[in-house]
């Protein structure tokens, strides 16, 4: 697709006026909460928290060009990531363990907020690429109405750990133009021992479903960069404990066989990971080479 062609999907709901309707619902949302699957029921709008520990306003650790995120994201000017404090997961071997668990970061305002995605698009940003934003979806769709008025017109990326609601994910429609999921598990026992959610396969399966519904197969510019579509990352844990085999079957068969996939090979021992855990070692360079071979034999044809 010709890049000049390309309209971001948060312009579109922003001119028909859908983006407001979507702001208010998800304000809503936040008055009892059950912005993700775990339903805390709590009022965040008057700083009430429940399991992600994070009231109203948002809360950010870090904002830049990143040149370590996927090829399509990055080219020649980087991903601009808004790294978000905290998370609706509890994932003891987090690499990002000092930003979801033990909350470095500040609160800002919905107007600072907006103000960071013009900076990084005036820097040459691809993209505006939220990390870890499932709890705070009401609030970047706050902020999103002073960015499109200041300019923004770059695609919207969603870089989640795929413990996300239907409902929330529905609000979103129209919204974001690239979605970035982790597909962490394929069994539920592992999903409950190391990320307190046992139900994270079905959540992330139907996840899954509701992204590749809004956004389809990954597009790419002339350039190679994104402009929207799905990409799947799949962190390979020791021990075979991320389920790649059926991970790779199912993305194949149920999602797409074109679905853009980052098999991703850096995980090492961090966090909260107890004594004797098979979580303890990295990865072997034959359990990574499993891994490629699981997603090929089970169709897929696109790898980073």
């Amino acid at each position: 697709m010709k890049k000049k062609d390309f309209i971001p999907a948060h312009l579109k709901s922003y001119q028909d006026g859908t983006l407001f309707n979507k702001i208010e619902s998800g304000r809503k949302m936040l008055e009892n909460c059950t912005v993700c699957p775990r339903n805390c029921r709590v009022n965040r709008t008057k700083n009430e928290t429940g399991f992600c520990r994070s009231g109203y306003l948002p809360i950010i650790s870090s904002f830049s060009p990143h040149f370590g995120e996927e090829r399509p994201l990055v080219g020649t000017n980087g991903s601009g990531t808004i790294f978000f404090t905290n998370c609706n997961l509890g994932c003891v071997f987090c690499q990002n363990y000092s930003i979801s668990h033990r909350g470095e970061g500040e609160e800002v305002t919905f107007s600072y907020l907006s103000k960071i995605m013009l900076r990084l698009q005036n820097l040459g940003c691809h993209n505006i690429n939220f990390v870890s934003p499932t709890h705070f979806v009401p609030q970047i769709l706050h902020a999103l109405p002073d960015a499109i008025r200041g300019g923004l017109s770059v695609p919207l990326v969603y870089n989640t750990g795929g413990y996300d609601s239907p409902d929330t994910l529905h609000l979103l429609d129209g919204i974001i133009d690239i979605y970035m999921p982790d597909f962490k598990y394929t069994d539920k026992k592992n999903a409950k021992k190391y990320s307190q959610a046992e139900n994270y396969p079905e959540v992330i399966k139907t996840a899954l479903k509701i992204m590749y519904d809004q956004v389809g197969d990954l597009c790419l510019d002339d350039n190679g960069i994104a402009l929207h579509g799905l990409l799947v990352r799949h962190l390979v844990l020791p021990g075979g404990l991320a389920g790649t085999r059926e991970a790779m079957r199912f993305l194949a068969s149920e999602i797409s066989p074109n679905t853009y996939v980052n098999i991703m090979a850096q995980y090492y021992p961090c966090g909260d990971i107890p004594l004797g855990s098979p979580l303890s070692r990295r990865i072997s360079a034959q359990e990574y080479q499993n891994s490629l071979d699981e997603a090929e034999n089970a169709g897929l044809t696109r790898l980073d």
